[in-house]
């Protein structure tokens, strides 16, 4: 993070630095592990920036801790059950209507004192004395004018101690708790089995980037994520109604924020620039990565992200082996999928990745290809027979699927029973104030 505090200072200038926040994002890690010789990382850096003398702050609370309020908060208020704190209504100086006499008609506890001026006090009544509970007496004076205390009063504010004196009723669930600090503990990282996690390897949570985006944004204004990975960014600014823009290199991250916006947000609307529209661009992608692996690599994963199939190599680290994607179905079902992007196709294709799912005991197998596949193809992988799943009609065991059907029909372009989102689980569906239109 040292690094990367060097290129803002040049970039927003040294005076635009704010803070460093700590997010601790887990409890123990396997850096730890016998012979590392080294401390568990378990936090995540975040550093704040601003650009200019005045930018947009919104002060965020956290609540208070279980401890703080057990030991300050112990007071319940008999009549609502809320929890409260005592508080002080007298105060040192007075100043305009804040030296009253402040009388109540029955007192609050038992044991009460009556008073007859103001330095004397006795535990009973004599003949000729009233109960004038107390009002400010050696140097005191009230903090609120007598209407305030009235309203108090019809509020429910006020309590009595045994001895008349009034007290103000600070209740827990109108204090709006600690100003957040540097050090954030209280978000909570996605583990296996969250239901906001869909598999990403560097996914951070939705309330992280709200509690950011909160606090440093109003409604209608523009966010910009220029690495935006699997959305989270862009997620949270459609939940809070912001404008967006998300920006990513991978066609793989791409796809999924599609996925993951249109399955969190009923009616969400956006456009997305730079992946292919039609399957001209399809073969301009596909043709860039003759001569550069990387572009071939982009326009695999793209292809993939049309029939919502896992890439079967995130890290484009070693052989593929035949597997470029998976689609699971069912209770254990598989699919290997192979996309082609070359304008010669043939049965080969299909031997090779019959082969693949003989390997790998997959029950079926899905050949994306660019260019349209030719009769002995079709017949062949018709000829690899029917899957049947218990309970749904069969499929096709080898399906061959173009890139331009894929375009049209997204996941539909394969028929697969039981179909799972093991690739990448889909968001929980979710509210928002909408994606504003942008001027660019």
């Amino acid at each position: 993070s040292h690094y990367l505090k060097i290129m803002l200072d040049a970039i927003f200038g040294k005076s635009g630095f704010n803070s460093e926040i700590i997010w601790k994002r887990s409890s123990a890690h396997s850096d730890t592990k016998q012979g590392k010789k080294n401390h568990g990382h378990i936090h995540d850096t975040i550093l704040f920036y601003a650009k200019g003398k005045t930018w947009t702050w919104n002060e965020v609370f956290t609540p208070y801790g279980e401890e703080y309020t057990g030991r300050d908060y112990a007071l319940v208020d008999e009549e609502t059950g809320r929890r409260f704190r005592r508080g002080d209504l007298t105060a040192a100086k007075g100043g305009g209507d804040t030296s009253y006499e402040w009388r109540v008609k029955k007192p609050a506890y038992e044991k009460v004192r009556w008073v007859a001026d103001l330095h004397k006090e006795h535990e009973s009544p004599k003949e000729g004395w009233e109960y004038r509970g107390v009002f400010p007496y050696n140097g005191r004076f009230w903090a609120y004018s007598q209407a305030n205390m009235r309203q108090f009063a019809i509020e429910g504010r006020i309590r009595h101690t045994f001895d008349g004196m009034p007290e103000y009723k600070r209740f827990l669930d109108e204090m709006p708790g600690i100003p957040l600090q540097d050090v954030w503990t209280d978000v909570q990282p996605l583990t296996t089995g969250t239901a906001e996690r869909l598999g990403y390897p560097t996914q951070k949570p939705v309330a992280l980037l709200e509690r950011i985006l909160n606090a440093s944004s109003n409604p209608g204004d523009v966010v910009l994520d220029p690495f935006c990975g699997c959305g989270t960014t862009v997620h949270a600014a459609q939940k809070l109604g912001r404008k967006w823009i998300g920006i990513d290199v991978t066609h793989l991250a791409i796809g999924l924020i599609e996925k993951r916006l249109r399955a969190a947000f009923e009616d969400v609307a956006f456009t997305t620039h730079g992946v292919p529209q039609d399957i001209h661009a399809a073969r301009d992608l596909a043709n860039r990565g003759r001569d550069n692996g990387n572009y071939y690599f982009e326009f695999e994963k793209w292809a993939l992200s049309l029939i919502d199939a896992q890439p079967g190599n995130l890290s484009k680290k070693g052989a593929d082996k035949g597997i470029d994607g998976n689609l699971w179905f069912g209770k254990t079902g598989r699919a290997i999928v192979s996309v082609k992007a070359g304008e010669n196709v043939g049965v080969a294709m299909i031997n090779a990745l019959h082969g693949v799912i003989e390997r790998e005991r997959a029950q079926m197998g899905v050949l994306l290809t660019l260019t349209p596949p030719t009769k002995p193809m079709m017949r062949d992988a018709a000829a690899a027979g029917q899957h049947e799943e218990p309970g749904f009609s069969p499929v096709p065991r080898i399906q061959i699927v173009s890139i331009e059907d894929a375009m049209r029909l997204r996941e539909r372009a394969v028929q697969l029973p039981a179909r799972r989102d093991d690739a990448f689980r889909k968001a929980p569906r979710e509210g928002g104030g909408g994606q504003g239109r942008l001027d660019l």
